[in-house]
């Protein structure tokens, strides 16, 4: 399998090399990812409803079937982090943070407990190490697509309180704690669009 997704406002294309003897409706698959993610309605830049999906797969050329098809990686890929016992998912502290924090961001949107959540989210968290030990985190950054009716210092507070704090660990977040929340303002158009 080599295969890239491209989104965009109310379009998707699926593209790439796999080789298989199987069928795989994959605007089914698309248009379900796009459903659980949250993104259904127009407003959100995509409807998975009535969103364009363009396959054009094929299969995989032989000269990397030759590399891979044995128990290989392919020669392509994105690789993050690195194994690591700062946390118990053994990531590296920052990745992992950041990880939990877009998780709790999908949850409080999905859950409904901040009704305003679209689905776009971003997360990055800096951390303070001494010696090869994560000890405080430095520098938290969350962004969140919103609609129109929620003021920033809501978002803010919000955010802060409901997402970042309750996944992070309290004796790493200390006072000093630097939070960035839609550090450039508003954040209502995102995703696709």
């Amino acid at each position: 399998v080599a295969c890239e997704t491209l989104v965009t406002t109310g379009l998707v294309v699926v593209a790439g090399e796999i080789t298989t003897s199987t069928y795989v409706d994959v605007p089914d698959i698309v248009r379900g990812s796009l459903r659980r993610i949250g993104y259904t309605s127009s407003a959100y830049g995509i409807d998975a409803e009535t969103c364009a999906v363009v396959t054009t797969l094929g299969r995989q050329s032989a000269h990397i079937a030759m590399g891979v098809d044995h128990g290989g990686a392919g020669d392509q890929g994105m690789m993050f982090g690195y194994a690591s016992d700062e946390t118990e998912e053994l990531m590296p502290a920052p990745i992992q943070f950041a990880h939990r924090i877009t998780k709790r961001l999908a949850e409080a949107r999905k859950s409904g407990e901040l009704v305003y959540l679209r689905p776009d989210g971003k997360s990055q968290v800096t951390v303070e190490y001494h010696g090869d030990r994560p000890v405080r985190v430095d520098t938290v950054v969350v962004s969140a697509q919103h609609g129109p009716d929620v003021t920033q210092e809501r978002i803010r507070a919000d955010l802060i309180e409901k997402v970042v704090k309750p996944v992070l660990p309290a004796e790493l977040l200390g006072d000093d704690c630097v939070f960035h929340v839609n550090p450039t303002g508003m954040f209502e158009i995102g995703g696709p669009h």
